[in-house]
């Protein structure tokens, strides 16, 4: 189907792929989007393909040609692709996950979800759709952990890599993560009660009206104190610290959660939309744990404490018993987590012998991918220029600015463009 909206000449292509690599048996659909300026459509240019955080995250919606996808379409075709099980590759949801016969089989499906199947996704789509031509990515957050696995196994199909906030550890270790991150995400929580300090009360007066029980969600899932803490996931983002104020403005009505509020709170906290970040999360770090992030947890982030800190994006093993898309992705995650037989998802050697030209925006403060571990791997890949900034949170690339500095640093080696 090819359409046009404001700015952009889209085409969309659907490819059948395996399910699992290693077995063309049974396939699914792989989905994106071309996005091209609609007066150089029938130009011969270069293609950026663009790499969505994650786990689970579907491609851009765009509504207009603007922030970076306006900066790339001045001089690339942009595709946007549906990570295989989101958007509109053959979704992975909690109806489907529902419908296993048992838990290994279930863990089996959600194998096939991981970086290593994505990437052969991509490099099938770009063999067979847009001509075996290389191209360059841009993979935001996750997107950098899938970059670095595409260095890894298919460096032959990349012109250039650009990475925002999503160095992973070529060592990886969930638990080392969480290490970093909490002390992280706890300083972001006292930098919202700086900014906002009547909410050290009206946090309180929540928690301890949730702690009463009985408050429900409009799907009927109870609203317990460590699913509210779970919004802290958007303290990641420049303007978290804001759209938590006006979430807590108006949480009460006549001395109960309101409707507002508890709308708010189910649309930000059931992964309706992406339920595969909750049930993956610790995968990613390259193995099935799921547990990692609640054996780190300390007590400042108790339940009781006050103030009560909100979290970040861990993930935790209540969640798929108190979230109702979550439920049925519980046997599959628990399976999952007790295999030792992961493949790897970097090749170390390959990497730091790597000639593709990348570059890569490194979030000093990035409270979900630590900056120190993102410099440790910066320095264990070959051709790699690590731009460190405080000036921008784990959103970053919305500024523009952000893309045209990773492209600069690459051009200015001679690298990427009419590649």
């Amino acid at each position: 189907m090819n359409y046009t909206i404001p700015g952009m000449h889209v085409r969309e292509h659907t490819v059948r792929v395996p399910l699992d690599w290693a077995d063309p048996r049974q396939t699914i659909s792989v989905f994106a989007r071309e996005l091209v300026d609609p007066a150089r459509r029938g130009e011969d240019l270069p293609c950026l393909l663009y790499l969505q955080g994650g786990p689970g995250g579907k491609g851009p919606r765009p509504l207009k040609a603007d922030g970076w996808i306006g900066q790339a379409l001045l001089t690339h075709r942009v595709v946007l692709l549906d990570q295989r099980g989101t958007g509109r590759s053959t979704r992975v949801d909690g109806r489907g996950m529902g419908g296993f016969d048992d838990a290994e089989q279930a863990a089996d499906h959600l194998a096939c979800f991981r970086a290593d199947s994505i990437v052969a996704d991509a490099e099938h789509l770009r063999k067979t759709v847009f001509g075996g031509r290389r191209w360059a990515t841009l993979g935001q957050s996750y997107g950098g952990f899938l970059t670095m696995t595409y260095l890894s196994y298919a460096p032959e199909g990349l012109s250039a890599c650009y990475v925002t906030g999503g160095l992973p550890s070529l060592a990886p270790d969930a638990a080392e993560v969480y290490r970093r991150t909490y002390p992280r995400v706890a300083a972001k929580n006292a930098e919202f009660y700086r900014r906002y300090p009547q909410h050290l009360d009206s946090v309180a007066r929540i928690a301890d009206r949730l702690a009463e029980g009985d408050v429900l969600l409009p799907d009927g899932d109870v609203l317990t104190v460590r699913r509210l803490q779970s919004l802290g996931v958007d303290f990641g983002m420049k303007p978290g610290y804001e759209r938590m104020h006006w979430l807590l403005d108006e949480a009460f009505n006549d001395g109960e959660p309101s409707s507002a509020f508890l709308h708010q709170v189910l649309a930000r906290s059931s992964y309706s939309d992406n339920p595969l970040f909750a049930a993956l999360q610790e995968a990613i770090y390259g193995r099935g744990s799921w547990t990692a992030a609640e054996r780190e947890r300390d007590s400042r982030f108790a339940e009781t404490a006050r103030p009560l800190l909100f979290t970040g994006e861990m993930i935790y093993p209540w969640m798929f018993e108190e979230i109702r898309e979550l439920r049925p992705f519980r046997p599959a995650v628990e399976a999952l987590a007790g295999r030792d037989d992961w493949p790897p998802l970097y090749d170390a050697d390959r990497l730091a012998a790597n000639e593709v030209p990348i570059a890569a925006a490194v979030y000093f403060d990035d409270m979900y991918v630590d900056a120190g571990l993102q410099l440790e791997t910066a320095a264990h890949v070959g051709n790699l220029q690590a731009w460190v900034t405080n000036e921008y949170e784990h959103d970053g690339l919305g500024d523009e600015r952000v893309f045209t500095r990773l492209t600069g640093l690459v051009r200015d080696r001679g690298g990427e463009i009419g590649e």
